[in-house]
């Protein structure tokens, strides 16, 4: 009888933790050879901390990890990882638009070896059209890599990971990790990812597949680990478990059937917003109204376009198609701008204000006055005076510390630089405040004084919060508007407003609500 092969990849009883709290709490799961895996897990499951490990990035503080049988010393040294055949696809995917597909093919030698200089180009693109063949790929190498499409480049980075230099190692001994690889793929072009990494794994190679979407894991996966709070909650055969398995090993709970998403009644009256049918970035044929005082939460796995809402409703993002209705105002949001939207009494706090949301290299004054310039000019000259005494009343009422209005705004902590910006909009109350992850790199006492600015903001206005967390949703939103693949799906409010029950709608893929 033959003994069964060794697992590729075998992790036991891995454990990491940061600052006293605990990212992996004894880890172990493995894979087999020729097998697609799923690591599936919410935010802050401990996902990315093992991709890092297995990655060589972090130092873990226990545990062992075996590649074919034989364990490995941790920390991995820079470089044991793709010797040991471990290779690693990430969202980004590692690309340079502006090289050609050979040259981002061939990245690694042409930094690290000695003979670029005197390489044969063409013997390479030959070379590198056979590669592309045995995967049934049919790339130009000569082209830039910025000028493909995004599928094109995901599959250019799979077979990257597979069949680059320093990847000699046979099939049957390779792993490719692919994090989060379809999360900005069409569903159209999703298949066509698909049947590579089927290929791969028919090749005798393994995938280990990271994703948050239920639908996607179950299409293409043999087996599933689920990751919850750094531990092991679930591990077994795909085919054999439900949907509603997996999501109650993901968020811990079993959670009620969801709700369907109802499109807003034209009649309604009393509305302060109406958005109908807007189309920008991932999103397409958005509609739904808001009343004056409501916290309105869209959220959805990364890719589902839901931060595209509040971007274009800001006039952040073209929009090719949709309606703005503003009091008794209606507005075509393919003319849209920032600067009318501001006019208007609608404003963005966006997710990275450091460098879209204030200037770091300037004072707080300058930064917390900027909207209000033109009210300091007196003869051709800035009133410093008045903009400075200004900076210092705001610093009060938003407790901003330190209270010095003349430190740059770089040199403030996250949760103040938050405060700053709020300030820079609300002294002047807006109709419309949009939120882009308003804690993000936020310290928790910043966090609930800017849910405590943010709810006394939203009396008699609107408030849009974007934000992957949903703790924050939670805690702070009237409703939350779930997206999936660009569109609403699923709307919650009321008492099931909670944490699990916004999660769970995320997770819940395939199939898309009929709005009612």
């Amino acid at each position: 009888m033959t003994e069964p092969a060794a697992p590729l990849l075998e992790v036991v009883e891995l454990a990491k933790s940061f600052g006293g709290a605990q990212a992996l709490a004894g880890v172990t799961f493995d894979v087999a050879p020729g097998e697609v895996h799923g690591l599936l897990g919410a935010n802050g499951s401990g996902k990315s901390t093992l991709i890092k490990i297995l990655a060589g990035y972090h130092t873990p503080d226990g545990g062992s990890v075996a590649v074919r049988g034989e364990d490995v010393a941790l920390p991995l040294a820079p470089g044991l990882p793709r010797a040991l055949g471990l290779n690693f696809v990430h969202q980004d995917l590692g690309l340079v638009p502006s090289l050609s597909v050979l040259e981002n093919f061939l990245v690694d030698r042409i930094a690290t070896s000695r003979r670029r200089w005197s390489m044969s180009w063409r013997r390479e693109r030959t070379m590198m059209r056979e590669i592309l063949a045995r995967y049934d790929l049919d790339l130009d190498p000569r082209m830039p890599v910025g000028d493909l499409r995004p599928v094109d480049r995901a599959l250019l980075a799979v077979v990257r990971a597979l069949d680059g230099p320093g990847t000699e190692l046979r099939a049957a001994h390779r792993l490719v990790v692919l994090d989060e690889p379809t999360v900005f793929l069409p569903r159209e072009e999703v298949t066509r990812l698909f049947q590579l990494v089927r290929r791969v794994a028919d090749s005798g190679s393994s995938v280990l597949f990271v994703s948050h979407d239920l639908d996607e894991v179950r299409e293409i996966t043999d087996r599933v680990t689920v990751l919850r709070s750094g531990r092991v909650a679930l591990t077994g055969t795909t085919s054999r478990l439900s949907e509603d398995e997996l999501v109650e090993a993901i968020v811990g709970a079993r959670v009620n059937t969801a709700v369907s998403y109802r499109r807003p009644d034209p009649a309604a009256a009393d509305h302060v917003l109406r958005v109908t049918g807007l189309a920008a970035g991932l999103v397409a044929d958005i509609d739904f109204t808001a009343r004056p005082g409501e916290i309105i939460g869209l959220t959805g796995l990364l890719g589902s376009g839901y931060e595209d809402v509040v971007r274009a409703v800001a006039g952040a993002i073209d929009a090719t198609a949709g309606r703005l209705r503003l009091g008794e105002e209606t507005i075509e949001l393919s003319s849209w701008t920032p600067r009318r939207a501001t006019a208007h009494g609608v404003v963005l706090v966006p997710a990275d204000r450091l460098r879209e949301g204030a200037i770091a290299d300037l004072p707080v004054t300058d930064n917390v006055t900027m909207p209000d310039l033109a009210e300091y000019m007196h003869g051709g000259l800035l009133r410093r005076g008045l903009m400075t005494d200004r900076a210092r009343e705001l610093a009060d009422t938003y407790d901003v510390r330190p209270r010095d209005p003349r430190l740059l705004f770089g040199e403030l902590s996250g949760g103040n630089q938050q405060k700053v910006v709020l300030a820079k909009w609300l002294q002047h109350p807006p109709q419309v405040l949009l939120l882009h992850e308003p804690t993000q790199g936020v310290d928790i006492g910043a966090r609930q004084q800017i849910f405590a600015t943010v709810r006394a903001a939203a009396a008699g206005r609107v408030v849009l919060c974007a934000s992957s967390d949903h703790d924050q949703l939670a805690a702070l939103c009237d409703r939350v508007l779930i997206l999936r693949r660009g569109r609403i799906a699923a709307q919650i409010s009321g008492d099931e407003l909670t944490k699990s029950r916004i999660t769970e709608e995320c997770l819940r893929g395939g199939r898309e609500r009929t709005p009612s």
